[in-house]
């Protein structure tokens, strides 16, 4: 696999730059072999079958932005990677000049507030920053919604809310599981009306979802880790889903990850650095629901090997030529397993 198999040309026009009024408003391209419809969200009512199990992520997204200044006076944007412990993390750092190891670091915020921050490691992508007192409460004061890069605005109180899921509950995502944004809880009490349960994992999305593939040989590509959780509970549902006949829909490519992971080291918790191109064997899911990829990312592979490079080669082009909105606040798509 080559990395320029996964390009193609986006208009800037159709980068989705703010939610719609209603979540489920958006359009769903559903993606058979050969086959490609139009339709509204609300018509995966008519997609799901009684018995198919829905697998959301239900993590929260942190406040993850945070801006301050050097020792020197310069200015400094941390973006945080991952939260290791209880006054630790990992951090993309922007500046002029990075900071050397063991400096000190002043994050405030338009009150006027601050506080000092030290780095204490470098791993050549990430630094480590140790905070002097519990990350996700400085965060709330300091702390600004990490956007997509390909967002424009700054964050408002509207971002605040639909920039989650309406399932978000455990903090800890730098990024959105953007598929999930489309339900609200009308969609999902109508799916349950329907006998379609839904059950969650977590996934924390890291930045480096947005990081660009460098390697043109896919396989010299190093995947970006991230956390995960799967509760008994979700695979006690799997299990029975399965055993009745019904379909697993993973909700995202967040959701897939996580249960593919799962097939293959039987661990319910833990890192994963799983990268899916085409050649994968799935184990666990059947349908996937995720939002149009950024050209040359790991999802745009994920969803290639998923649903078959060319019929999502077919389904970009159509989406471009119909005008769907794309990326994280754009449409969706509908995908069965090739």
């Amino acid at each position: 696999m080559q990395l320029s198999d996964f390009n193609y040309e986006l208009p800037a026009r159709l980068i989705a730059q703010n939610p719609l009024a209603e979540r489920t408003a958006s359009r769903l391209l559903e993606v058979q072999a050969g086959s490609l419809v139009d339709r509204q969200f609300k018509e995966i009512l008519s997609l799901l079958k009684p018995g198919d199990l829905l697998i959301m992520n239900d993590t929260k997204v942190i406040p993850a932005r945070l801006h301050g200044k050097k020792p020197t006076g310069g200015a400094i944007e941390l973006l945080i990677e991952r939260i290791t412990s209880n006054q630790r993390a990992w951090v993309q750092i922007r500046a002029s000049k990075v900071p050397k190891l063991d400096s000190i670091v002043q994050i405030h915020n338009r009150n006027g507030q601050s506080f000092e921050a030290k780095v204490v490691a470098y791993d050549g992508r990430f630094f480590e920053i140790e905070f002097p007192e519990a990350i996700l409460d400085l965060l709330e004061k300091f702390g600004e919604l990490p956007l997509p890069p390909y967002i424009e605005h700054q964050p408002n109180q509207v971002d605040a809310n639909r920039y989650q899921t309406v399932l978000a509950k455990n903090p800890g995502a730098v990024a959105a599981p953007t598929a999930g944004l489309h339900f609200d809880e009308a969609i999902l009490t109508e799916l349950r009306a329907m006998g379609i349960e839904h059950t969650s994992i977590t996934l924390h999305v890291g930045a480096g979802t947005f990081s660009p593939v460098r390697e043109e040989d896919l396989s010299l590509h190093k995947m970006h880790s991230e956390w995960y959780s799967i509760p008994e509970t979700t695979l006690a549902a799997i299990e029975k889903t399965r055993h009745a006949g019904g379909r697993i829909i993973a909700v995202g490519t967040t959701s897939l990850r996580t249960l593919e992971s799962f097939a293959i080291n039987q661990q319910r918790s833990g890192d994963t650095n799983l990268f899916i191109t085409p050649g994968f064997t799935f184990k666990i899911v059947d349908c996937l629901i995720t939002n149009f990829h950024l050209p040359k990312s790991t999802l745009l592979m994920l969803v290639s090997a998923f649903a078959g490079m060319e019929n999502i080669r077919q389904a970009y082009q159509h989406a471009i030529a119909q005008e769907y909105r794309f990326f994280s606040y754009g449409d969706a798509m509908f995908l069965t397993r090739l």
